[in-house]
């Protein structure tokens, strides 16, 4: 079993930035691929960001890639999302979720992760 904890969400204006973090606990962290997901109002959760157990590979959702870096640090068992330039529609739940990959493979289906966590409101004003 992970436990999965974010934090880091909260309001910023129009092209500011704000880091989320995802702190995991429970078992081996390293040895899990991680992502990020969002959840506007009204709408379905979204995929955002992926990152391998190692970190080599990552993958990005179109709308946030050059805005958003996925980072991880398997020492401190924690991801990193780093937003820059936000947006209006960025407006969200974001929401970490793992699955166990040590094989190195990263998914953006939602239905790959198996553990989830309860997710952080990041609110962008215009």
């Amino acid at each position: 079993q992970v436990q999965l904890v974010e934090s880091g969400g909260g309001l910023v204006l129009d092209g500011g930035s704000l880091r989320l973090s995802c702190a995991a606990s429970g078992r081996t962290f390293s040895g899990y691929a991680m992502g990020w997901f969002r959840q506007a109002p009204g709408k379905e959760r979204e995929f955002v960001a992926a990152i391998s157990w190692g970190g080599r590979s990552t993958n990005y959702a179109d709308s946030v890639k050059g805005r958003f870096t996925i980072s991880r640090d398997n020492a401190k068992n924690t991801v990193y999302l780093q937003m820059s330039r936000l947006r209006p529609e960025d407006t969200a739940v974001y929401y970490c979720a793992a699955k166990r990959a040590p094989n190195g493979s990263i998914w953006s289906r939602e239905t790959a992760y198996d553990y989830w966590g309860q997710g952080t409101q990041v609110t962008v004003s215009s």
